[in-house]
Parts: structure tokens; sequence; C-alpha cells
């Protein structure tokens, strides 16, 4: 089974792909995590390397090639915005809240100021559905391709978990050799 989640920042996909994957036993591959080993590769900050990738496509089609590999392993939660659009996912899932209350999560996760954190995740989205757009013609925010949208505004992150196991368990996985 391989389930994609992707969501904005701040909607909790990150917490929740872990819980799932904890449960289930499946594999965690966080974008983030690929982001942050390829800063780290370059001998970068993250926020210089964030501007970087605003201008060099290379990043984000280096992270991609990443999560496609990574992510065609069975059993595996790949996470990221474009996570849906690297595999051919068993069950695609997009996460959200509204953007205030994804800034107060990121707000308190980081202890920084909220004015800030809204400006700069609205700096962010923009930039990210930009650059996806530019490179691959594809609006992350057009949810049509998603099996499954949930909004984690009143729903804690073990509920969130529970809904995605849900579904998981009512999927028939389609054939390695039948898959598109």
């Amino acid at each position: 089974m391989r389930v994609t989640i992707g969501g904005p920042p701040g909607s909790g996909k990150t917490t929740v792909a872990k819980i799932v994957s904890n449960k289930l036993q499946y594999v965690h591959v966080y974008t983030g995590d690929i982001f942050r080993n390829l800063a780290k590769e370059r001998d970068m900050s993250l926020e210089d390397f964030s501007k970087l990738a605003e201008n060099d496509f290379s990043i984000d089609i280096e992270i991609d090639r990443r999560q496609k590999e990574l992510g065609a392993n069975d059993n595996v939660i790949l996470e990221g915005r474009m996570a849906r659009f690297m595999i051919d996912p068993d069950l695609s899932v997009w996460i959200t809240a509204p953007i205030e209350e994804r800034v107060r999560r990121i707000s308190l996760r980081e202890n920084l100021p909220y004015s800030d954190v809204f400006k700069n995740t609205e700096l962010r989205e923009k930039s990210e559905k930009n650059r996806y757009q530019k490179i691959y013609n594809v609006d992350i925010y057009n949810l049509a391709s998603y099996d499954l949208v949930i909004n984690s505004l009143r729903l804690s992150p073990e509920g969130v978990s529970q809904i995605i196991i849900s579904a998981i368990n009512y999927i028939s996985p389609v054939p390695k050799g039948d898959r598109v």
C-alpha cells in the first residue's frame, strides 16, 4: 500500500503521517527531511537554501526525484505537498486547516510571533504554488485529484490518523503490473 499525505504548512500532515506510519508500521518518507539533507549536503542554512530554491528549480526536481525513488516501495507513507504527483498512490490524502489556525500552530511550535509566521507562511505558500506550477504545471491547491481531504481544525492528530487508517482498510490495492 502506497499512501501520500499532503497539505499546507501547519495543517498537521507531518504529525499525522508519523502516527499512521507508526501504527501501520509503514516507512515514512518526509519531504522536509529530503530538503534538509540537500541543504546540509550543500552546507547551507535552511533559510538560504529556501531562497536558492525559489530560483533554482533543480532543487525541487532533485527533491522530487528522491521522493519518487523512496515512494516506489510498498507500505510507504510519502509526505509532502507534491507527493501526490510523484507516485501513483493507492490512497492520496490532503490535510488542511484555516490559515489562522495553521499559523497559530506554527507560531507555537517554533516560538515565533504570530504576525511574522503569518507573513512568512503566505509568502512560502505563494512561492511554492508558483514554483510547482512552473516546473510541473500542477496546482497543488486543486484538491480534485485527492481521494480524501480532511480539515484538521476540530480533529486531533489521532482523529485524523484514524480516518486515514480506516480509509486504508477499505482500499483494494491495484496490482503492480496494472498500475498506470
